[in-house]
């Protein structure tokens, strides 16, 4: 059956945590989650003026589109910076090539929807910091703690000989 959602009837949050210069707002309760989604996520959300939406960043296993519903923003992407304005439409593949980050430069608030696929784990990469987040977890890490797969496993022999002898 589908879902019908009335965004006028619902609040923008921002979150508390974030720093002052990502002050996005978004729809509550999330939209996705209301809808009851299995891989699919999906929020309209705001920035005010002079703010940032997110980091810098790129999913390794979700693609993501963004639809601007009003007010002018501008794109950061790895090609340089585009104004983007009301009923443009863009899409982020996966990988480096689908970076994103929006700012509004305007005078007024706008507003986005952004969908976003949700099968499975997510490996989101933010550039300018060198973190990884491991989402749905929200596990982040620095990425130049990278190690090799052998690390730590040389030991193996002795694991095995202190299991035996239990």
């Amino acid at each position: 059956m589908p879902t019908i959602i009335k965004p006028g009837t619902m609040e923008y949050k921002t979150d508390t945590n974030a720093l002052a210069a990502f002050r996005l707002e978004t729809l509550l309760p999330r939209l996705g989650t209301l809808a009851g989604a299995a891989h699919f996520s999906f929020d309209i959300r705001k920035l005010d003026p002079g703010t940032y939406s997110f980091p810098y960043h790129f999913h390794r296993n979700s693609e993501e589109m963004m639809m601007l519903i009003s007010g002018s923003m501008t794109l950061r992407a790895p090609g340089g910076l585009t104004v983007l304005e009301t009923g443009d439409l863009v899409f982020f593949e996966t990988g480096e090539t689908g970076a994103h980050q929006f700012y509004n430069h305007s005078t007024g608030p706008c507003e986005y929807l952004d969908i976003r696929s949700t099968i499975g784990m997510d490996v989101v990469e933010y550039p300018d910091s060198g973190k990884i987040n491991i989402l749905p977890a929200r596990e982040i890490y620095e990425k130049n703690t990278q190690v090799t797969y052998n690390k730590g496993e040389e030991n193996v022999r002795e694991i095995w000989e202190k299991l035996g002898k239990k």
